[in-house]
């Protein structure tokens, strides 16, 4: 099942190479395009993202199994990619993810713990008032 996934997020253009910053996007996109054709991972998805003052620009979502995600992670070829990446691109990032019914059952173990764990609310503070000058 697809219940696993890679969040490989990037930032802008480093200036000055935004020329090799586009070779490397399409070479990417070429590499997880042939991860499909072979089973490695099941899709992907590549998302830009509208401009917004943050460091994050934009994102590809490859989805798979977990044992093959997992393996892909510590792939030579993967991790080239991700250093040509770096190079040309701010803020490089791979994080893994759950998906699908491996989200929903860690979902339903977060929610049956909720019960376990206290909560307290923190004791209200009475409110500062000011003082006005006559």
């Amino acid at each position: 099942m697809s219940d696993h996934g890679l969040f490989i997020g990037f930032g802008i253009p480093v200036r000055g190479r935004e020329t090799r910053a586009v070779e490397v996007f399409n070479e990417a996109t070429q590499y997880y395009a042939g991860l499909q054709q072979k089973g490695t991972i099941t899709s992907f998805e590549v998302a830009l993202l509208e401009f917004h003052g943050g460091e994050l620009g934009g994102f590809v979502l490859l989805r798979g199994e977990r044992e093959k995600i997992a393996m892909l992670r510590v792939d030579p070829e993967f991790q080239r990619l991700q250093t040509r990446a770096s190079l040309a691109v701010e803020n490089i990032g791979v994080v893994g993810a759950v998906l699908g019914a491996e989200l929903q059952r860690q979902m339903s173990d977060y929610i049956n713990e909720l019960p376990t764990v206290s909560e307290r609310r923190r004791p209200s503070r009475p409110r500062a008032t000011r003082r006005h000058a006559v």
